[in-house]
This record gives C-alpha cells, sequence and structure tokens, in this order.
C-alpha cells in the first residue's frame, strides 16, 4: 500500500507488476518484466520506485545457473515505468521484499533460505532520473 493507502501494487507470475487505484481497482501502472515476479513494495518517500522479485520456479533452479534464474531485486521508476537498477545476491527465487518505513533500507527473502538486508549508499538519495 501506499503511505495514504490511495493505491497499492501487486506482482504476478505472468511476468508483471501493477499499480492498482484502491477506490476504483483501475490500474494506473504496468511493469513488465522478464521473469515470474513474487513480491514487490512500494519506496516511502524518498524516491519515487518501487521494487520488486521473484525469478524462475524453485523446482527449476537446479538446471541453470542463479545468474539465468533471474533472482535479483529491480528497481523500477514508479512513473515512468522504466528498470532502473537491480540488486543481486539471492541463489533462488525471491518470495517477499519489505522496505523499511524511514526508505533508507530493504529486506529480500528468498527460498534460498536467507533473509538479505540491503542498506542504501547515500547516493541513492541524490539519484536523478535522465528522461
Amino acid at each position: 500500500m501506499s503511505a495514504d493507502r490511495t493505491y497499492f501494487i501487486t506482482s504476478s507470475k505472468d511476468k508483471s507488476a501493477k499499480i492498482v487505484e484502491t477506490s476504483s481497482l483501475e490500474v494506473l501502472k504496468t511493469y513488465m518484466t522478464d521473469t515470474p515476479l513474487n513480491s514487490a513494495a512500494i519506496m516511502p518517500k524518498v524516491q519515487e520506485f518501487v521494487v520488486m522479485g521473484g525469478g524462475q520456479e524453485a523446482m527449476d533452479v537446479t538446471r541453470t545457473s542463479s545468474r539465468q534464474g533471474k533472482f535479483e531485486c529491480r528497481f523500477w521508476h514508479k512513473i515512468l515505468e522504466e528498470e532502473v537498477g537491480r540488486v543481486r545476491g539471492h541463489f533462488g527465487p525471491i518470495n517477499t521484499i519489505a522496505i523499511h518505513p524511514d526508505g533508507r533500507s530493504f529486506a529480500s527473502g528468498g527460498e534460498d533460505g536467507y533473509v538479505r538486508v540491503h542498506h542504501f549508499d547515500e547516493d541513492f538519495f541524490t539519484f536523478k532520473f535522465q528522461i
């Protein structure tokens, strides 16, 4: 949910995440990826980003490398619907993403059995997306 609860984000195995308006359930934004998504979260205040994660199905993981499985957290510009970065680290599908309320860190949990806590550098807060 957004901080003001007027919209929320969903993620899906169909390789998309969507921002939906709470009152009318109208789809406002769609983010298409090349991998199934299990979780998505909206950055509070600090930056206009959404974070999503997923990856190849767990039963197929042994047949490919972790790089091919696409087990990474993806950052998208919330308004412009453009991917701006990725954070690697998991060796299996990411099942959940949670962003700290102050927006200075986030955690991801995956089927590899790890919860990874990531803290943003100061450069993250001064980043300006070039249009």
